[in-house]
């Protein structure tokens, strides 16, 4: 297992520099810039900044000077963040993104799973029909038109929660429900793909024959096998709902990490966005790898290639 972990920390090498480069030069070659302002600066003010930022060297030597940074984890100062670098902003906003992604996934979970066995053990039923009908709506509504419509319903006419913060535990229900209820459709139709292959099987079939309970059958036999697809998909999902609740962060003013990172293109802070999207693509990998060492565990079968 470590020579196989090890393998694919040294694949992550290259990947890592790609989007690394490709970042690079597409944050640089696009129009505007850290210092384009409304307001007119002097030019020997903008001078000095392009100076003490490097902006003033050759593309390619900022190129390598700011991997060399990246590598060394000594990163440049931020130019919408005086006094800053984007550790400090990582290391303050990704604690608020990481729960939130918590709990969503916990949300998702808990709804999609059950959802998909109950469709999957009744399956052609209305136990069938009525969730994956729900889990397909879900997959079709984005967050950003569930999330206002929740913030609508529950903060604004029933008045149960607040619509925007992160002071209180009553402020994670409605970003964590927008986030989960998108996830927890998706778990929903993978459980129940991976139940119904499950549940056709021999020894599901030998199980009720010995007298076990359909309830055993489903839940102590079937469930360990249907719910692999769900493992393989929690990998991408949590380090989707951490990374990708740019819009939910927004709607509901979360302090995390997407909501920097927004701002951070709209400042055209391109130290801040190098460095997230690092950080980001840094958690992907670790997250697959983790979902695959977990997919090992529960099925011996498989082998490391």
């Amino acid at each position: 297992m470590l020579t196989f972990i090890l393998k694919r920390l040294g694949q992550a090498i290259p990947v890592l520099l790609a989007i690394y480069t490709i970042t690079f030069f597409m944050i640089r070659l696009a129009p505007g810039g850290p210092f384009s302002d409304e307001r007119k600066v002097a030019p020997h003010i903008i001078e000095r900044q392009m100076e003490y930022y490097g902006y003033n060297e050759p593309l390619p030597v900022q190129f390598v000077n700011t991997l060399v940074q990246h590598v060394k984890l000594d990163l440049p100062p931020l130019t919408s963040h005086i006094g800053l670098t984007a550790a400090d902003i990582i290391s303050e906003s990704f604690p608020v993104s990481l729960e939130l992604g918590l709990w969503a996934m916990f949300i998702a979970l808990m709804l999609g799973i059950p959802a998909g066995v109950v469709a999957a053990s009744r399956q052609n039923s209305w136990l069938d029909y009525t969730p994956m009908s729900l889990a397909m709506t879900g997959i079709c509504l984005p967050t950003f038109v569930v999330g206002p419509v929740l913030a609508l319903v529950f903060g604004i006419y029933l008045r149960w929660t607040s619509v925007a913060g992160w002071a209180g535990p009553i402020d994670r229900m409605l970003p964590s429900l927008t986030l989960g209820l998108y996830y927890a459709a998706y778990i929903a139709r993978l459980t129940r793909g991976g139940m119904l292959e499950i549940l056709s099987s021999d020894f599901v079939r030998t199980a009720r024959a010995k007298g076990a309970s359909e309830f055993r059958a489903v839940v102590v036999h079937a469930l360990r096998g249907g719910i692999l697809p769900v493992i393989s998909f929690l990998g991408p999902a949590l380090a989707g709902l951490v990374t990708g609740s740019f819009v939910v962060e927004t709607i509901f003013q979360v302090p995390g990490l997407g909501r920097h990172f927004v701002l951070a293109a709209v400042n055209r802070d391109h130290s801040l966005i190098l460095s997230t999207v690092l950080f980001y693509a840094s958690l992907i990998m670790l997250a697959n790898l983790a979902v695959d060492v977990l997919q090992v565990l529960l099925n011996p079968k498989l082998r490391y290639k």
